[in-house]
């Protein structure tokens, strides 16, 4: 296929022109879509695992998977962190490994639970990732001890704790930057960052920030960190990784002419970590972030549906539209129509796996403490109120399910609207958008709408309660269903968001969903909070992490070199 040579035409058919942004993503997709597999000419070694004992790890990371809900694209750099605290942290303590094994130890497991494809990763990746952890691991020394130094003789026990639970933390949070830079480092996505460098430059020349407002060196990082959030869909971990690459220019393995920083670089931003964590921690939740977030997540889908539309065939695509620009518009609402399509399918297949993880961890403990509660309390056994508060959750979030709507054509219409202010000449916006000074609500007035939601969390927990108990629910069954209620409805916001992602237009109030709102969003608030404290103590992960992986593990890396044995035994057989 011929490349389409996007630098040189200037001059389009029809009126129309693409900027110059969006050829620079014709030629970066077609670059990415014809550009050879990595080492496909290459007898360099590769790192191999046995098939059969790849299907033993595989299983048991559907397993735990399927009691620690994450987003898909999340779990590899999950599972990178998880694997690096069990052996660094907990393996640690009863033996000492170079870092060179870690990563040879590391990327065997990745490959074998299929988050790294089989014989195709070089062995000069081992290399490369044991450079990573150890600089990581000179930092997490580097830390400790000039936190140590600067403690001194503590006799207060319970500041003795503090100290202790924040050197944990320190510990966690610098193995969990280590995490994602060797996703980065194992994953490299050229298209995804030509969209994210093409996203910053259009994102930066429309956003402006009034003069009287004293964010304006936080301006770009935060615009960076936004486009992280929506469209590379960044979790926390990730997000202080980039601000810990902004924050240290040199550090990470991608930078320009980078270089193993020296043992005095690291003990620089050892001796600085506390205040780099708390500059790090303001940023990310910085009084810009949520007005940013808004106003650069509907520039996320126009960008994301352009680059569906480009991938499809860049070459074609690019000479049908010199040929006539309506045929790009009408590729646009084919894809648009599309990520509908797969929205509602993914929608569906989390709505599975949502089911599943509230059944394995929130239902079964209907059994594990409903019935030993009722009887403690010497109230009556109901088994009709039993069986609803187990099937309840998945009932309703298949209701959940079965009421998100797919966008509607005018959606489509604005989307495509919005694809051409991006990527077409004379299209663009004209008017910049000016942020607002995000000041914060009076205490007066905060307090007026806290007790207003209080006052309809209450009229409405006594309307649910009123009929449970006209339906013969005692008070233990009661307090269970209000409780997966609250979860449940928080949970279906998250497992929703997908569909809700691709709307651009925002949903017309009217009377039914101003009384929702005021009657129904204080039980979501509800699950909210539940969802990030009470649901944390998940006693399936501690039984997994701490009891269940280290061993199975070790039987897995022995029954590895035993293969390998077979297999020496058999060759020398000729």
């Amino acid at each position: 296929m011929v490349s389409p040579n996007l630098e040189t035409k200037k001059t389009i058919s029809g009126g129309e022109e693409m900027n110059e942004n969006t050829k620079k993503l014709f030629q970066a997709i077609y670059n990415d879509l014809n550009r050879p597999a990595s080492g496909q000419d290459d007898e360099s070694p590769r790192l191999q695992v046995s098939d059969l004992i790849s299907k033993m790890a595989f299983f048991y990371e559907k397993v735990r998977n399927a009691v620690d809900y994450e987003e898909d694209h999340l779990l590899r750099k999950n599972a990178i962190a998880r694997i690096l605290k069990r052996q660094i942290v907990i393996e640690g303590l009863l033996k000492v490994q170079g870092t060179e094994e870690l990563s040879r130890h590391l990327l065997a497991e990745l490959i074998r639970a299929s988050y790294l494809p089989n014989n195709s990763l070089p062995e000069a990746k081992v290399g490369e990732v044991s450079q990573i952890l150890d600089k990581y691991l000179s930092l997490k020394r580097s830390c400790l001890q000039a936190y140590d130094s600067g403690l001194g003789l503590q006799t207060d026990i319970k500041k003795a704790k503090n100290d202790i639970q924040d050197k944990n933390n320190l510990v966690k949070w610098i193995l969990h930057l280590a995490a994602c830079e060797i996703e980065e480092n194992l994953v490299s996505n050229q298209t995804k960052q030509a969209m994210v460098n093409v996203m910053f430059d259009t994102m930066g020349r429309i956003i402006q920030l009034p003069p009287e407002l004293p964010f304006g060196p936080d301006l770009n990082i935060q615009i960076y960190l936004s486009i992280s959030r929506t469209y590379s869909r960044f979790d926390e971990d990730m997000l202080a990784f980039v601000l810990f690459k902004y924050y240290n220019q040199d550090w990470s393995s991608d930078a320009v002419d980078a270089k193993q920083p020296t043992p005095e670089k690291i003990a620089d931003i050892a001796s600085r970590i506390r205040v780099l964590r708390s500059a790090i921690e303001f940023q990310l939740k910085h009084p810009l972030k949520k007005q940013l977030d808004r106003l650069v997540r509907r520039y996320s889908l126009y960008f994301t549906v352009l680059q569906d539309t480009i991938s499809n065939d860049p070459a074609k695509i690019y000479n049908e539209f010199k040929q006539n620009p309506k045929t790009f518009l009408n590729a646009i609402r084919k894809v648009c129509n599309q990520k509908y399509k797969k929205a509602k399918s993914r929608l569906w297949r989390a709505a599975l796996r949502s089911i599943i993880y509230i059944f394995l961890t929130k239902s079964i403990f209907v059994f594990l403490i409903e019935v030993p509660a009722i009887k403690w309390f010497n109230e009556p056994l109901n088994p009709i109120s039993l069986g609803i508060n187990v099937v309840f959750p998945a009932v309703l979030l298949f209701l959940f399910v079965t009421f998100t709507r797919v966008p509607s054509d005018s959606n489509t219409d604005r989307i495509i609207a919005g694809v051409k202010e991006i990527s077409l000449v004379g299209s663009e916006r004209q008017q910049a958008i000016k942020l607002r000074n995000p000041k914060k609500r009076g205490k007066a007035i905060n307090f007026i709408f806290n007790l207003i939601y209080t006052c309809t969390f209450f009229v409405s927990t006594y309307v649910i309660i009123w009929l449970l108990t006209k339906a013969n629910f005692n008070w233990v069954s009661v307090i269970i269903f209000l409780f997966f209620l609250a979860f449940v409805s928080f949970f279906s916001i998250i497992v929703t968001s997908g569909v809700k992602e691709l709307l651009v237009i925002e949903k017309k109030e009217n009377l039914w969903t101003f009384f929702t709102d005021l009657f129904y969003m204080p039980i979501i608030i509800a699950g909210k909070w539940l969802s990030r404290n009470v649901s944390k103590v998940n006693i399936f992960i501690f039984i997994f992490d701490f009891i269940i992986e280290a061993p199975f593990k070790i039987i897995v890396d022995i029954a590895e070199e035993w293969t390998k044995y077979i297999k020496e035994r058999k060759d020398n057989m000729v």
